[in-house]
């Protein structure tokens, strides 16, 4: 592959709805765009349909932005495997296409992608071989990450032009608004984003929120967390555009947003509620406090994960900061219920210190930029091997 650019092949296996799409799709997205041609084989191609609306569900191949996309299932037909297969948070790959590949391109590169995770073992780990049995093939563990021992995150070439110019455009948000059906807040509004999965935490902030002094608009997307939502304004439902008030907190239902204009309600917004790992990235480039609920997983590993990361996100902030902030995360996130109560003073003095909070996501999204892009990383490891 010296001096030409590869093929590749990402396998993705939808489990959590839209998160596994999203980043498999940003990934493919990325290397089509500057490593090579590539070919995404996705086992449910609709979860794809919100993500990118230009996306026709019903074909069995099509190619938008540059990426050949294809139905995954039992009937597919492979054709002339790539030169490098990327399979995705360890989906597995079909037999009969690893056998075609062995054939075909021994020697060849197989990646695992793994899920992003900042605990310390994640080091150890990136980049180890894992030779298949009985298969001509070279297998490595790649694992997206925080620090330099890690394969950096997704972010694509121009991400920083398209949120300066946002910045920079006093109208932008205007426009976003008037887009979801609205008008702009106010300069006096806390703007958040809430998009999550259920959890029993819904009531008790929006309580905070509904009862505080601040005003604020909380924009929440179609999706897991609005029945919730919904239960608590003891509304009998409400659909996209529905406004509800309550105290000092209106409650906006938004559409649920293709990526990119995700990435400006991000940037429109003061706070912003996340959950999985698509939206947990794009908060942190956004460069604004955010709330991350993982997704859930057996035995605690959701909780591990998520107090790995505030260990290195929060370092520079004051103990105080710091530690409200991990009481509010655990307490959105269901992993510590009794601190449920706490929600409202850890909210106003985090709300309080916003400048300070604000820096710190600042400062955090300079370091990860320096880190390199996940697919440019990515590439570069493969052109090695």
């Amino acid at each position: 592959m010296e001096g030409t650019k590869p093929s590749w092949d990402v396998f993705c296996r939808v489990v959590d709805n839209y998160g596994d799409a999203a980043v498999c799709w940003r990934l493919a997205q990325d290397l089509a765009r500057d490593h090579g041609t590539v070919r995404l084989f996705i086992d449910k191609p609709v979860a794809l349909q919100a993500l990118r609306p230009e996306f026709d569900a019903t074909l069995e191949a099509q190619t938008v932005v540059g990426v050949d996309v294809r139905r995954w299932d039992e009937s597919t037909a492979w054709g002339v495997p790539a030169d490098i297969l990327v399979e995705g948070f360890g989906c597995g790959s079909p037999g009969t296409y690893l056998e075609v590949k062995a054939n075909a391109k021994p020697g060849s590169l197989w990646i695992v992608l793994e899920y992003l995770s900042a605990e310390s073992w994640v080091a150890d780990r990136h980049g180890l071989p894992s030779p298949p049995p009985r298969l001509p093939l070279e297998r490595y563990f790649y694992f997206p990450g925080f620090t330099k021992k890690s394969g950096g995150l997704l972010r694509e070439a121009g991400y920083g032009v398209r949120a300066l110019a946002f910045a920079d455009d006093p109208r932008a948000r205007e426009r976003l608004w008037g887009r979801l059906g609205f008008d702009a807040p106010t300069g006096g509004q806390t703007v958040i984003s809430v998009f999550a999965y259920e959890n029993r935490a819904v009531a008790p902030i929006f309580d905070v929120w509904a009862e505080g002094d601040r005003p604020v608009v909380a924009a929440v997307p179609n999706g897991r967390v609005r029945p919730g939502v919904t239960e608590w304004l003891g509304e009998e439902g409400g659909t996209d555009g529905a406004v509800f008030r309550r105290g000092s907190l209106e409650v906006r239902y938004i559409p649920f947003q293709s990526q990119p204009d995700y990435d400006e309600l991000l940037w429109a917004c003061d706070w912003n509620f996340v959950r999985g790992e698509d939206s947990f990235v794009r908060a942190q480039w956004a460069a604004r406090p955010f709330v991350w609920q993982p997704y859930p997983q057996d035995e605690g590993a959701d909780d591990v994960k998520q107090d790995a990361f505030l260990a290195l996100y929060a370092a520079p902030l004051a103990s105080d900061e710091g530690l409200a902030l991990r009481t509010l995360w655990r307490g959105w996130s269901g992993f510590d219920p009794q601190v449920l109560s706490q929600l409202g003073e850890v909210w106003r003095l985090l709300d309080s210190r916003r400048d300070r909070l604000e820096r710190n996501a600042r400062e955090w999204a300079d370091r990860l930029e320096k880190l390199g892009d996940l697919a440019t990383n990515l590439a570069e490891f493969c052109r090695k091997r």
